[in-house]
């Protein structure tokens, strides 16, 4: 958290995205998952706001994440995000994702499968 904070000043899309990179690097993408899920968990329930938390959400930006990070194996974050800049537009799960799904009840407490298009590498097991 310090590394993201230090240069950024405040906490947005891109530093979230950045943690999450950092975290899959240093633990893969499994482990990545709950740590970077648990993260969000506490600092919402710190702020009064537990409902903020979306497990959907959370688990597919690392899912997306760690996609991009084992394609280019880069190891500067500005590097990263300038390869892969389509993950530093919040919207993106809008690609994957119906606004109604994303806004179940099912989907902030539990897993979802995309149900507009499959994520990259889904789509390449078919």
């Amino acid at each position: 958290m310090a590394e993201v904070t230090a240069s950024a000043g405040t906490f947005g899309h891109r530093e979230h995205v950045h943690l999450t990179w950092l975290a899959v690097r240093r633990v893969g993408m499994p482990a990545a998952i709950a740590l970077v899920s648990d993260g969000i968990q506490r600092t919402a329930r710190y702020a009064g706001v537990p409902q903020k938390y979306h497990s959907t959400v959370s688990q597919a930006w690392v899912e997306l994440v760690a996609h991009h990070a084992a394609e280019h194996e880069l190891q500067d974050f500005a590097a990263f995000a300038e390869r892969n800049p389509a993950l530093l537009d919040k919207r993106l799960l809008t690609r994957f994702y119906r606004s109604a799904t994303l806004a179940s009840a099912q989907a902030r407490t539990s897993w979802v499968e995309p149900d507009l298009a499959p994520f990259p590498w889904m789509a390449r097991n078919r």
